[in-house]
């Protein structure tokens, strides 16, 4: 790809994350050509449907996920840095969720276009609770799968109390260890 060519694809899809995020995921792919200050057509070359815009902007949104929790790992206390991503996660999940689901009401097979970044993101999730564990910030007896668990349960949670709840640090509460909780 041409280096002016990448460049639109990337405005494209940073104008379309803050369209969606704004508008909903029923915004325009006009408003997104508009707001990345170019044509229907750039958009349409790079992301043929709104379904693959949309796919696209979620799979980037998890690669920053996955780069976060990359950066976390090397810096900063383990606990803070494991539990201070999984906050981060659960206050973008309102937004993957709806990308997700407008994606599946298409008839995407979502699991199947995030599998590569997903990997990439469990990859980065185990390593930063293997530090965490190692401070002792949360119990040995848990796995990345019961983590992802936990930050899917925390995030419907925190649909359903709202944003300024606390619910999903109640529910975080229960991976440090038993002596810390009490």
């Amino acid at each position: 790809m041409r280096a002016d060519a990448r460049r639109n694809r990337g405005r494209v899809l940073e104008a379309a994350e803050a369209v969606f995020a704004e508008h909903g995921v029923g915004a325009s792919t006009e408003e997104v050509a508009r707001r990345a200050g170019v044509g229907i057509g750039t958009v349409f070359r790079h992301f043929p449907t709104k379904e693959a815009l949309l796919e696209a902007v979620l799979v980037e949104r998890m690669r920053r996920l996955a780069d976060v929790a990359r950066e976390r790992v090397g810096g900063g206390e383990p606990g803070e840095a494991f539990f201070g991503f999984l906050e981060l996660v659960v206050g973008q999940s309102a937004t993957k969720n709806a990308f997700a689901g407008a994606l599946a009401g298409a008839g995407v097979d979502v699991e199947s276009a995030v599998a590569e970044v997903g990997r990439e993101l469990w990859a980065a999730v185990e390593v930063l609770l293997a530090r965490a564990q190692e401070a002792g910030a949360v119990r040995p007896d848990v796995g990345a799968g019961e983590v992802i668990a936990v930050l899917v349960g925390a995030s419907r949670a925190v649909e359903y109390a709202g944003a300024g709840s606390r619910a999903a640090q109640v529910i975080f509460d229960g991976l440090r260890p038993r002596e810390a909780t009490g």
